[in-house]
């Protein structure tokens, strides 16, 4: 039992680990702010040549003589910048995520250490994988069925500011959607499922894949099942990495 004498000793400490504890934070956050900085000041000498190879995959399709438009008028300016912040903070995530790492792992469990990296490294990569898959797989086939349904007498022409909020919702939602492993050996990992309930599950999973993908994707079956099927795909690959990396209610057992 604490003494009265201790008892400020101990404030003291709480308060010194708590200071410490926030001194780290500010210096984690500092480091991911001047990554990102770093990569956007050189990036922005190259803003209007990315968006002209972000718009590729639609201007490439467009009709002879249709272009993009820029319907504000500071629009020619910016949204390139928005285009080079986008890019600066894609590239620099690897030390963002870094950072974050370093700032939380001294607080875990060594077995949760030994979770927690490779799901990290597959998160990184997956999403990365879900943007690119977008661009170079999704974005083309929607945009040929765009201007395919386009009604005779109309001319296509994007703002160009839409166009990269377009763009940019789908990176997101497609490196989202690409998460389902890491999602899957997450629950697994927790207890929430076991590798019988995911078996059991899959025409649910493959039910919610297609539902999402329907959500997210343009109006067109082409796109849907470019994401439905990968969503499927991942999800009996995340039951398989269940089945070697997980065992059951380990976290719990251990945290325990």
């Amino acid at each position: 039992m604490a003494t009265p004498e201790s008892e400020p000793s101990i404030a003291e400490d709480l308060q010194q680990g708590l200071f410490s504890h926030l001194l780290e934070l500010r210096t984690r956050l500092l480091k991911s702010a001047a990554a990102l900085v770093l990569v956007l000041v050189a990036l922005v000498p190259f803003a209007n040549r990315l968006y002209s190879e972000l718009a590729a995959p639609l201007v490439a399709r467009l009709p002879q003589g249709a272009h993009l438009i820029a319907t504000g008028v500071t629009s020619p300016f910016i949204t390139p910048l928005k285009l080079a912040f986008y890019a600066s903070l894609f590239i620099s995530m690897p030390v963002i995520l870094y950072q974050l790492w370093a700032f939380v792992s001294p607080g875990l469990y060594k077995h949760e250490k030994r979770l927690a990296r490779p799901l990290l490294a597959a998160a990184l990569v997956l999403f990365y994988t879900g943007a690119a898959f977008a661009y170079f797989l999704v974005l083309p086939a929607a945009f040929r069925f765009l201007i395919a349904v386009t009604p005779q007498g109309v001319e296509m022409m994007t703002d160009i500011t839409q166009y990269l909020d377009f763009v940019m919702l789908m990176f997101f939602a497609f490196g989202l959607c690409f998460e389902v492993p890491v999602a899957v050996v997450i629950l697994a990992a927790v207890g929430v499922v076991d590798l019988d309930k995911l078996r059991s599950g899959r025409r649910y999973a493959i039910v919610g894949a297609f539902a999402i993908a329907a959500l997210i994707t343009p109006p067109d079956i082409t796109s849907m099942l470019m994401l439905g099927i990968p969503m499927c795909l991942l999800y009996e690959l995340g039951v398989l990495a269940v089945r070697w990396l997980v065992k059951p209610g380990s976290l719990r057992r251990d945290a325990a």
